[in-house]
């Protein structure tokens, strides 16, 4: 076969990407990293971040599966895609969750090493798919991602278990190989977010240019392909979250009002976000509160909202989970909203069947009979489908 450094990449008009592997995998930040390098190189995007539903499931079972699905063009586009045309699967548990989310006819890339006898039992696969035909429909590329990653960064002193957390940048060079994403960006990234922990440092960077060069010389793949930049108005640009978006909202409210702002936050995933990025932001005169739960949470915006500021309080189980607080005689007579960014189902380690009353209070934005404002922005699910949505970012500016 030709050398692959030098046959010119395909160009294609967009693709959907789909990365999923146990929560601990680093599958976010995995997204997140190809998404930036792909606004940096100029496509349009979107994505769709999915986060595991139950707190600190087993790892290698379906109810622990993080993904991350991005969706980039060289045109304007408005979704993270249907069905997505990669998926990155790091486990069993990875495949059998998102397989079916998969476009007939798509490209799995798996990574061989977790394929052993103990992870396909938490999974409930009986015989080992890589070898028992299920997957003859799709294209796969088996890869031991684990074990190549440790090779990479024996040489730096890295113990073998902290090595198999980089394996996640492994399989994002190799990504980023296959549709021509500049590796500078990320590079840059890793010495900037690791710069206080030089070991770490070197076992990314190593990691990440592992992959790169496997995608390029192990003769898995015919070529690379290429997705031309999308044309922009002249601008600034910036990737935004909904929970980024959210928080931006709730700064300009608190100017347009000329209040100042409290969130009393619970953090957890996703609504961690909301917290994070409003306690950047003190100069706007925001204050903010890490509570021990949601009704603490709830108690502290009431109880703010009776002086000067303006009371906000965001959580991610739902606003069905704390009606009394809010229907309290209080939270009728005071300045307070809250908003909540968990799907429309059970909240976190509940069994997986729809919530009633949680949907009901989202619809008629009242609990316990009485008004109160609300901020939704939710994703539908099913009952099967054990993680919960969060509709996340797309590439946005101000001229748009």
């Amino acid at each position: 076969m030709a050398d692959l450094a030098h046959i010119d990449p395909v160009e294609i008009d967009r693709v959907i990407i789909r990365f999923a592997g146990d929560s601990g995998d680093g599958m976010q930040l995995t997204g997140d990293r190809f998404t930036s390098a792909s606004a940096v190189f100029g496509n349009d995007l979107a994505t769709l971040p999915e986060f595991p539903a139950e707190i600190r499931a087993p790892a290698g079972t379906l109810a622990g599966v993080s993904a991350f699905q991005v969706h980039i063009s060289d045109h304007e586009i408005t979704t993270p895609g249907d069905a997505p045309n990669v998926l990155v699967a790091m486990n069993p548990a990875a495949l059998r969750s998102e397989l079916h989310h998969l476009a007939p006819g798509g490209t799995v890339i798996v990574n061989t090493d977790a394929f052993e006898e103990r992870n396909l039992t938490k999974a409930g696969y009986r015989d080992n798919p890589l070898t028992d035909g299920s997957l003859e429909p799709y294209t796969v590329y088996e890869v031991p991602m684990t074990s190549l990653t440790k090779d990479a960064v024996a040489p730096l002193g890295v113990k073998p278990r902290d090595a198999e957390r980089s394996k996640n940048f492994f399989a994002l060079g190799l990504v980023s190989w296959m549709y021509t994403r500049p590796s500078e960006p990320t590079l840059r990234w890793i010495d900037e977010k690791f710069a206080k922990t030089p070991q770490v440092v070197a076992a990314n960077r190593a990691a990440f240019t592992t992959g790169h060069a496997f995608g390029e010389t192990a003769e898995l793949f015919d070529h690379p392909y290429s997705v031309r930049p999308a044309h922009h108005d002249p601008g600034t640009y910036t990737n935004v979250t909904g929970n980024t978006a959210l928080a931006w909202g709730l700064v300009a409210a608190g100017q347009l009002a000329q209040l100042p702002i409290f969130l009393g936050g619970y953090p957890i995933t996703p609504a961690s976000d909301i917290l994070h990025e409003l306690s950047r932001h003190k100069n706007f005169g925001i204050r903010t509160l890490q509570a021990e739960d949601e009704i603490a949470g709830i108690g502290a915006a009431l109880g703010a909202a009776l002086g000067a500021p303006r009371g906000h309080h965001h959580q991610r189980p739902g606003i069905a989970s704390s009606p009394r607080r809010w229907g309290s005689p209080s939270a009728s007579s005071c300045r307070s909203s809250w908003s909540t960014s968990s799907a429309a189902g059970p909240p976190p380690g509940c069994p997986p069947r729809p919530s009633r009353p949680t949907s009901s209070r989202r619809s008629t934005a009242a609990t316990a009979n009485r008004p109160c404002r609300s901020s939704r922005r939710t994703a539908r699910r099913s009952a099967s489908t054990p993680p919960s949505r969060q509709h996340a970012s797309r590439s946005s500016t101000g001229p748009r």
